[in-house]
């Protein structure tokens, strides 16, 4: 092992426990880019910053319900406040739910 290798085991830690490389042949380092979208949540027109994997994730549940990604949105802005009084990180709450519903699909794809 050379200096190098060692200066970043420290900086970094052993790398000799990682069993799954989460980096796959076919990962696309696109899906991490966040993208500013202009979206309307009951009405009001905000704007949201999510990483490429999200919005793609949206896009499939809006289509499962038949609906724009603003309607699905709205939703989980809605139904938050009901249930919840509210949530101070919404970008964070969407990256949930899509955690959440990659999940249950059993596609894990989440890299954030």
């Amino acid at each position: 092992m050379d200096y190098e290798d060692r200066r970043n085991e420290q900086r970094f830690g052993p790398l000799t426990g990682i069993r799954i490389d989460p980096f796959v042949s076919e990962f696309d380092m696109g899906l991490a880019r966040p993208l500013s979208r202009s979206v309307r949540l009951n009405g009001f027109a905000t704007c949201l910053r999510l990483e490429q994997v999200y919005w793609d994730i949206l896009g499939d549940m809006a289509r499962i319900n038949c609906c724009s990604v603003s309607a699905l949105l709205s939703y989980v802005d809605r139904e938050v406040h009901l249930r919840h009084g509210g949530v101070k990180n919404f970008s964070g709450l969407v990256r949930v739910v899509c955690v959440v519903h990659s999940r249950k699909e059993g596609r894990c794809m989440v890299m954030a």
